[in-house]
């Protein structure tokens, strides 16, 4: 039940008539050595780690370690509150809990790294805004995981997942791409369409730079995280919408990390380039000449 690309893993969903979830379910077991309860077990926790996560920060902000994000997501959940949204339930709730997951990461909280830790908010800010929305179950959504992790497994084997090597792309992008597929399968898409979801994800993020001020995975990692869900839910949307893409997934996969590999040094998580050096995020840091 393994497959090296995304064209492997469609033709496994075909033969064997399951979705991209019960395949990389099935993977996990088998690869792993191990049971179907302790693969079941083990994202029942993954998921629970991802609420806290998201959803501790909403009613207690924390400061983060560099100072320089805390409580941004109990400002939007109060605006959410307050109906003056202009974004939608899905959406803004989406984004809160990014921003949230972010603001956990940064006072050195526990996370899932999805695929990382700067990129962590964006799958379960989506599925946990879709979930609440749509009521769905836990079940459902530990499902929609196994799916975001097969698009996750399959950057990592054939491209990056690392800021430092590909670029904020690697990071949120691949994060998106993840919770696109993840939550078009959750919506009923068909394998086919989450891959054209991530594939749409991945082009609409090509490019974006790794540039943390001060060196830190706080600013403007945590926007980004919230641009991502927003980017995502887009990507679904088109996806669910019968609009296809054309160029498949393992085809963006490969263009993301030749793009990634060719951003200078500056632009890849050593904070010598992009927002890093702007005059008032080196002042906010002290770290001006």
């Amino acid at each position: 039940m393994d497959f090296k690309n995304a064209k492997e893993l469609l033709t496994l969903c075909q033969d064997h008539q399951l979705p991209i979830s019960e395949i990389m379910r099935q993977r996990e077991i088998i690869v792993g050595e191990t049971t179907d309860e302790s693969v079941n077990s083990r994202m029942a926790r993954v998921l629970e780690i991802m609420k806290d996560a998201a959803f501790s920060p909403v009613k207690t902000p924390v400061k983060s370690m560099g100072g320089l994000i805390g409580g941004e997501a109990q400002k939007l959940s109060r605006h959410l509150a307050s109906g003056k949204g202009i974004c939608g339930n899905v959406l803004e709730k989406a984004i809160t809990y990014a921003m949230a997951t972010l603001e956990t990461n940064a006072s050195m909280g526990l996370i899932v790294a999805s695929p990382t830790a700067g990129s962590a908010g964006i799958v379960p800010g989506l599925l946990l805004a879709l979930q609440e929305v749509y009521d769905f179950s836990d079940e459902d959504i530990q499902k929609a995981l196994f799916n975001a992790g097969a698009i996750g497994y399959l950057a990592m084997r054939n491209a990056t997942v690392a800021g430092a090597v590909g670029g904020c792309q690697a990071e949120t992008g691949v994060a998106a791409a993840m919770a696109a597929s993840a939550a078009t399968e959750l919506m009923g898409g068909t394998p086919l369409q989450c891959t054209y979801a991530a594939s749409t994800v991945l082009m609409n993020m090509l490019g974006l730079v790794c540039d943390p001020v001060g060196g830190l995975v706080e600013y403007p990692c945590q926007n980004r995280n919230a641009s991502g869900v927003a980017i995502a839910l887009v990507a679904a949307e088109m996806s669910l919408a019968g609009i296809t893409q054309l160029i498949p997934l393992d085809e963006m996969i490969t263009i993301m990390f030749t793009v990634g590999k060719k951003l200078p040094a500056e632009l890849r998580e050593t904070a010598l380039g992009g927002c890093a050096t702007a005059p008032s995020a080196c002042e906010s840091c002290h770290m001006c000449g």
